[in-house]
């Protein structure tokens, strides 16, 4: 059997924290970006940008950027939103989210965009 490895994240260092699965993964590429909003699309979810400050990452919902995209399958017109939001708050965390209608949760939750972290 393998070795486990341990994450070495906590709550007194912001750099370490660990938001979802994709966070334990080297950074995605603009390309692999792509590659989850086309997923998200095909899938049939609807898309929606979130951001918050790093500092209350633990403490407080995210903030959604504009209405959820309902029915949106332009993969170019989600990417624009979240560089929207990330070109108007640089500072913060900004998430990609999924929504799926059948389901009434979050098919897919990723942090595209991270902000400064103090």
């Amino acid at each position: 059997m393998s070795e486990m490895q341990d994450y070495n994240s906590r709550l007194s260092d912001p750099a370490s924290r660990k938001f979802e699965t994709f966070s334990y993964l080297p950074s995605m590429s603009p390309g692999d970006i792509r590659k989850q909003v086309a997923y998200i699309v095909s899938r049939g979810w609807n898309p929606a940008i979130e951001h918050i400050e790093p500092q209350y990452l633990m403490d407080s919902y995210w903030y959604m950027w504009k209405l959820p995209m309902f029915g949106e399958t332009d993969v170019d017109a989600i990417l624009g939103e979240a560089e929207a939001c990330h070109s108007a708050n640089p500072d913060n965390h900004v998430r990609l989210v999924g929504y799926d209608n059948f389901k009434q949760s979050q098919g897919a939750a990723m942090v595209i965009f991270r902000g400064k972290t103090v």
